[in-house]
């Protein structure tokens, strides 16, 4: 073994940090700890479990990088937003090419129009206010040019979701909204009419609040048909 080899620390074992992540989500549970709540020093956690403490802060940052925990510099470590979700983004997942692009938008056709119509169905009040405060929003970045607006309709999409009113099924839409939702920006460019998109948008969020279940499905999916054309040919029948 060479000499810069043996100042190489290896790093935990998977089995080991996968172990102590799930502990600690354990114990958050059993005590009843909230999202912004914090769980306690990394030195005492580390004597909780009797692990090294870079191992448990390789455990923990695992857990941050999912959401679950949130570092606060100089104030501790705090239970994070996604502590109850039960679904999760993979934060480490490779950038997409157009192909891969393509068939996310397909499998939101596949999805998301049902979920429109189950909105219109059930209008919980929560989910319409957002779908009004995002649609005011890309309004305004529409008026003022601003380069936010790709984002603020991700986040026009995502609150159909919550509109529908069953949070697994906001988490699932939530998660396939967000996987590289930077890609969006681009989805916007080739569209080439933001203005045409937003009037779309306008009368989606219109079809939910009134309630009209089957004519907001065939709008979302030729809302999103037109998108998977215009990045990457026709849909399939």
């Amino acid at each position: 073994m060479s000499g810069a080899e043996s100042h190489v620390t290896p790093p935990p074992r998977p089995d080991l940090t996968s172990s102590l992540a799930g502990a600690v989500v354990e114990m958050i549970s059993e005590r009843g700890l909230e999202a912004g709540m914090k769980i306690g020093p990394l030195r005492d956690l580390a004597a909780r479990f009797a692990v090294a403490v870079p191992t448990m802060r390789e455990a923990l940052r695992r857990l941050e990088g999912l959401g679950i925990l949130t570092f606060k510099h100089g104030s501790g470590i705090y239970v994070g937003p996604n502590f109850n979700r039960s679904v999760l983004l993979n934060s480490i997942a490779p950038r997409p090419d157009r192909a891969r692009l393509v068939e996310l938008i397909r499998a939101r056709l596949l999805i998301e129009p049902p979920i429109a119509a189950q909105a219109a169905t059930v209008r919980h009040p929560r989910g319409l206010a957002a779908l009004e405060r995002t649609l005011a929003e890309a309004r305004e970045c529409l008026a003022r040019g601003d380069d936010r607006l790709w984002r603020v309709n991700i986040d026009l999409h995502r609150a159909i979701g919550v509109t529908a009113g069953n949070r697994i099924v906001e988490e699932i839409f939530d998660a396939i909204l967000l996987i590289h939702a930077e890609e969006q920006q681009q989805i916007l460019v080739l569209h080439g009419d933001p203005r045409s998109d937003h009037a779309e948008h306008e009368q989606i969020v219109r079809l939910i609040a009134a309630g009209s279940a089957d004519e907001v499905q065939e709008v979302v999916r030729r809302h999103l048909r037109d998108v998977a054309e215009v990045i990457g040919g026709p849909h399939e029948p």
